[in-house]
């Protein structure tokens, strides 16, 4: 396979067992850990958690990734579409109120096959925004929500931080595309999302300016047809190669951020209270689900 899934198009040969191009990974898909989690959003999860698909490699590759371990050392399973179809249906059986699949982008041709057909909870295509509007036409009836990310607005620190320069342009158009195929946002009778999308900001130390420009451009242009999930989570990780990252965010700050999207107008945010910048958030990345049973 010639990878131009993303919006890098490294035009990489990616076969089924050998990893090229900027993700590392081979064609087939690569799984860290399937588990039931009960970390995002509350209507995604239910009251048993999402069933969430952890996949490796990443097509973005930021310098303050949280899932290092899979994000850039390549650890996982190598599955087939026909066991990460099992995966899903192992985690249905237990409970889960949707399918979560955790950076998909440079598996989608091989995941397609393990959604068709429908499956009986919502499918959740999560993902960091850096996305192609080729590919994910591709998906369109098989995804009902995406969980996306909105990280930057400013170019010159996309390039900074995820050398992604044009990750705006893309992250706008991919945004686009998402809220096209999901329209506005449904619930069940239970408060669960059925449809709909969700965009993700996660604030980083001194990206104040940045998120306020995020937030500012997310509800002008839709409004309450998605959902912002402003997030305070930021973690340091060791060996961080920005100081200005080698700290979580003030409460302060983050309630800065909290009261700018309520003079905006914003109102249907998800917003976090507490310290959630938590070990929690990161799961063990142990191959938890991905083997066959």
């Amino acid at each position: 396979m010639i990878c131009t899934l993303c919006p890098r198009r490294c035009g990489a040969e990616r076969t089924e067992r050998e990893g090229r191009g900027f993700c590392r990974m081979p064609a087939t898909p690569v799984v860290a850990r399937a588990a039931l989690h009960p970390w995002e959003e509350p209507v995604l999860c239910g009251p048993r958690g999402a069933g969430t698909v952890f996949f490796s490699g990443c097509n973005l590759g930021c310098s303050y990734c949280q899932n290092t371990p899979i994000s850039r050392d390549n650890f996982g399973r190598p599955v087939s579409a026909s066991r990460l179809r099992e995966i899903f249906e192992e985690l249905i059986a237990r409970g889960a109120a949707t399918i979560d699949l955790v950076t998909p982008t440079h598996f989608v041709p091989f995941i397609l096959p393990a959604l068709d057909p429908p499956l009986p909870v919502p499918v959740v295509y999560n993902c960091g925004g850096y996305e192609s509007v080729e590919t994910l036409r591709t998906l369109e009836g098989l995804v009902d929500i995406y969980l996306t990310d909105f990280k930057y607005m400013s170019s010159a620190r996309a390039k900074k931080y995820s050398a992604a320069e044009n990750y705006p342009e893309a992250a706008k158009a991919a945004t686009a595309e998402m809220v096209r195929q999901t329209g506005e946002p449904v619930f069940s009778a239970d408060g669960l999302m059925k449809r709909g999308t969700i965009v993700r900001l996660l604030i980083l130390p001194e990206g104040m300016l940045d998120a306020k420009s995020v937030l500012r451009y997310l509800h002008r242009t839709y409004g309450g047809r998605i959902y912002i999930s402003i997030m305070n989570q930021y973690t340091p990780m060791a060996g961080v190669p920005y100081p200005e990252l080698a700290r979580k965010i003030t409460e302060r700050e983050y309630d800065g951020i909290i009261n700018f999207a309520i003079d905006e107008g914003i109102t249907k945010a998800f917003i976090q209270e507490g310290g959630t910048a938590e070990e929690s958030f990161i799961p063990p990345f142990d191959l938890t689900g991905a083997d066959a049973k």
